[in-house]
């Protein structure tokens, strides 16, 4: 079974970039984004080889909304 997943990846310290799957809270980074979304890829995978089903179904988020919002700033 396949199954889509969110990924979020941001510019993170010394040029690195961080990646993050929130529907299962789990993390992971890389020299460039393509590297940090396969190193993701394989943390999930590997998280969803070896948790059991009840560690996967109570850290399933399922209701992900990624926005933008527009605020005021002082510059």
């Amino acid at each position: 079974m396949r199954r889509q997943l969110t990924a979020i990846i941001e510019k993170g310290e010394k040029g690195r970039y961080v990646a993050l799957c929130p529907e299962f809270d789990i993390a992971s980074q890389g020299e460039t984004i393509e590297q940090a979304k396969a190193n993701l890829k394989e943390a999930v995978s590997l998280f969803l080889e070896c948790a059991s089903e009840e560690e996967i179904r109570e850290r399933f988020q399922d209701e992900i909304f990624v926005t933008s919002i527009e605020v005021a700033t002082l510059a």
